[in-house]
């Protein structure tokens, strides 16, 4: 699989921010990059079309106890895309809007059987929700999977310190799958 262009203007590396969302197949949207509208292909899309069996869709009705996944994102935009994504891979999915949203369902009971939480939120960021996951008994054990828009050496060793589990790119969908198989690979020998 690969993608062909004309011409490479330039290699930039910065924080993404899809300012527009797109309506097109293919497309994430819209950012700005060095000043210049700038439109984010969506590779996730394309990777069905090389690889039928890429993300295969399990059906979850056979899987009665099929793993817990919350995700926390303050972007819509991410739990948008990101949730349907892990239900594909064949998880249920509470998607909240906050750390204090996801404190509050784990508190009144909600089976929740890992944490995938984005790192830059506000009033509560995903360091601060791990730093509570793991001062209470109850879910100190529930694995934490950090989400950023930029991977840092410092940010990773922070989050080493709060108990993250694995620290995964934004869109690096691929990438948070395996970390997915990965504890629940851990939860299932646990078991």
């Amino acid at each position: 699989m690969g993608l062909m262009v004309d011409e490479i203007v330039d290699i930039v590396e910065q924080r993404l921010d899809i300012e527009v969302a797109s309506d097109r197949p293919g497309v994430l949207g819209y950012a700005v990059v060095k000043g210049s509208a700038t439109e984010v292909i969506d590779v996730g899309h394309f990777l069905p079309q090389a690889y039928a069996d890429w993300l295969y869709r399990r059906d979850t009705r056979s899987t009665p106890l099929a793993r817990k996944i919350m995700l926390v994102d303050d972007s819509a935009f991410f739990r948008d895309l990101l949730a349907p994504l892990i239900k594909a891979a064949g998880y249920q999915v509470m998607a909240v809007a906050s750390a204090v949203q996801a404190l509050a369902a784990i508190k009144s009971g909600a089976r929740i059987d890992i944490v995938v939480t984005d790192i830059d939120m506000p009033d509560m960021d995903g360091f601060a929700l791990a730093t509570e996951l793991r001062k209470d008994p109850a879910t100190a054990a529930i694995p934490v999977i950090a989400l950023s828009a930029m991977v840092s050496a410092e940010a990773i060793e922070r989050g080493r310190q709060v108990g993250f589990h694995d620290f995964v790119a934004k869109f690096d969908r691929a990438g948070l799958i395996a970390a997915l198989k990965e504890q629940t690979g851990d939860l299932h020998q646990a078991a």
